[in-house]
């Protein structure tokens, strides 16, 4: 029966059931690939019907259902061509559930799926590049920026790990306890991709993608809870909390970016800094430190500080030199550099950029023309900053980060007419990192 009313955007309540959806039909049938186009289809024909019959009580159950039947008509179709050919297929078909038993409601069928695409015949790469795509909800083009890759690059990576699965013969099924231990540190990243495709947008009108940030937390929280102890789950959920906390801070009411320095810290949600901060503190007590931990008492010190020129920058260059040695991700290196600036000077920070120019996942990546951009402000080479700040507008595809780069362009560009406005103080923070 559908009663529901349209009070909500059909694409938001399908964006949020896909990956729900896509797990019950991938436990249930043991087939990725066709699973996926099965949903698909679902999530089309919901498009096409909601709209004009409303959306259903149960929307998750529809959708489930409509996925079913189309597993139902390929397995059918796929028997049918099997037994023209001789084969046997009547296993599938009689291991296929009845698509007339209502499913049970499992709010953590994406966590489960999160450890099914982490699959043994795949590399951590790909099966953190399928999961993204299938789980998370991202585009090719957003994974793509994620990775520092072409998008037919990833693409082409999406494609090979789905042939790939198929390929290895090993069934789609719950990992168990000791797989999904293997398996974690995947799910971490891809957690931790998703939320950050959410807090920061690659592409777009808006900086913020809050159905993502959110579901991410949501998750995280379903794996803390299934391990507690674990150093750096709770370490990932800690930076996600204190990192989601400055939100609200982070745009004006026309959603264009406000960068740490002038955000209203008034507007930090405290809740989320004790939880995160008590999160941090009961992980460092535990011995071993991770990444996540890592990052995550970066942004403790972030919050912690009542005004921007109170950051402890020399904590918080002494944590990003912990966080390289165990890590060579450029984006690390390029806040390493800000860090170093900000304690040693521009010089010093624009110095380690050097190394970077050199690192093809990055050398054409807006953000080092935006961190470079600010360094040489700080030095006072206000030229030489508009020009990076407008390369790397033009580079940029989120449009709030864009608008944002072409106002500190023309700001500066003003003030080279202007000599008596003198050389910018040193910001707190990487102005393309909002916060």
């Amino acid at each position: 029966m559908i009663t529901q009313p349209l009070d909500i955007p059909i694409e938001h309540l399908l964006r949020e059931l896909t990956p729900q959806v896509l797990g019950a039909v991938v436990r249930r049938f043991h087939d990725f690939a066709s699973a996926e186009d099965a949903v698909q289809e679902a999530l089309l024909a919901a498009a096409i019907q909601w709209p004009q019959e409303g959306i259903p009580d149960n929307p998750r159950g529809w959708l489930i259902q409509v996925a079913a039947r189309r597993m139902m008509d390929y397995l059918r179709s796929e028997e049918a061509r099997r037994r023209r050919e001789k084969l046997a297929a009547t296993e599938a078909v009689q291991l296929a559930p009845s698509v007339d038993v209502e499913p049970e409601a499992d709010p953590d069928d994406p966590l489960t799926l999160f450890f099914m695409c982490c699959h043994p015949s795949l590399t951590p790469s790909s099966a953190i590049a399928l999961t993204l795509r299938a789980v998370g909800g991202l585009t090719t083009a957003e994974i793509a920026a994620a990775f520092l890759v072409p998008e037919a690059t990833m693409a082409q990576r999406i494609s090979r790990a789905k042939a790939r699965i198929k390929a290895s013969g090993v069934p789609f099924q719950l990992p168990t306890s000791q797989e999904q231990a293997q398996r974690l540190r995947a799910v971490l990243h891809v957690l931790y991709l998703i939320f950050n495709e959410g807090y920061t947008s690659s592409a777009g009108p808006h900086l913020q993608r809050l159905e993502l940030s959110r579901e991410a937390i949501r998750l995280t929280r379903s794996v803390h809870a299934l391990l507690p102890d674990d150093g750096e789950v709770a370490g990932l959920l800690a930076l996600m909390l204190l990192t989601d906390a400055r939100r609200l801070a982070r745009t004006d009411p026309d959603g264009e970016l406000i960068q740490l320095t002038k955000q209203d810290r008034t507007l930090w949600d405290q809740v989320e800094i004790s939880e995160g901060i008590a999160l941090l503190t009961a992980t460092l007590s535990k011995g071993s430190i991770g990444a996540y931990q890592l990052q995550a008492a970066i942004a403790a010190v972030h919050d912690g500080a009542a005004r921007a020129e109170d950051t402890d920058w020399p904590q918080i260059l002494a944590l990003y030199e912990l966080l390289k040695r165990m890590s060579d991700n450029p984006m690390v290196m390029l806040n390493h550099a800000i860090a170093a600036a900000m304690v040693h000077g521009p010089s010093k920070g624009l110095e380690l950029l050097r190394a970077l120019d050199s690192d093809a996942r990055v050398a054409g990546h807006h953000r080092l023309d935006a961190v470079r951009a600010h360094l040489l402000e700080m030095a006072g080479d206000h030229q030489a900053a508009v020009t990076h700040y407008r390369i790397a507008a033009s580079r940029t595809t989120s449009i709030p980060e864009r608008n944002y780069l072409i106002r500190q362009a023309a700001r500066l560009s003003e003030s080279t007419v202007s000599p008596d406005r003198g050389t910018s103080r040193p910001k707190a923070e990487n102005p393309t990192m909002s916060d």
